[in-house]
Order: C-alpha cells, then sequence, then structure tokens
C-alpha cells in the first residue's frame, strides 16, 4: 500500500497532540500525610481544612519515608472521606 506522505504526517501529528492532552489533563495522585496532635497519621487524598483542635499538620511523601517507623507515631487506615482520627477513632465531618 502506498499511502500519500501528508497523510502519514498528519496522522502521527493527531497522534503526539492526543497524548499531549492526555498526559496534561492527569493529576498527580496525593501522597500527603496528616497528622494530629494526638501523633496519629494517616495518608490523605486532598487537602482539607482541620479544626483548630485537631492540630492537622500536613507532610509531603519524602517525610512518609523518613518516619514511617518512628515507635512515636500511630499509623491509621486511610480514609477516603473527609475527617480525622482521635484516639483511634475517625470522626468524620
Amino acid at each position: 500500500m502506498n499511502f500519500p506522505s501528508s497523510k502519514i504526517v498528519k496522522t502521527a501529528l493527531a497522534g503526539v497532540l492526543a497524548g499531549t492532552a492526555l498526559a496534561a489533563s492527569a493529576t498527580a495522585a496525593s501522597a500527603d500525610i496528616v497528622c494530629n496532635h494526638w501523633s496519629e497519621c494517616w495518608h490523605v487524598h486532598s487537602r482539607i481544612v482541620y479544626p483548630a483542635e485537631v492540630g492537622g499538620v500536613w507532610h509531603t511523601d519524602h517525610w512518609y519515608k523518613a518516619h514511617a517507623h518512628d515507635p512515636a507515631l500511630h499509623w491509621r487506615t486511610d480514609r477516603y472521606d473527609h475527617g480525622y482520627y482521635r484516639n483511634g477513632i475517625w470522626v468524620a465531618f
């Protein structure tokens, strides 16, 4: 089969543009961690505003790698809903 080179170029260009658009629309996964006054920490999937009495402190994935085995921290189950841990109990809001 003999295709005109302009058709091949147009097809390749369309593929590149589609790939670029897809890459631009992708968002990075959140790897943030939040810890409260009670040394309870968990991964979060979005940054929300916590009540002042919780004392939420945000950390990055790099911080997690350095503190994952810190015996002073209590690692809790990741949650997808909004809330926080208090003494091992999930408080939703």
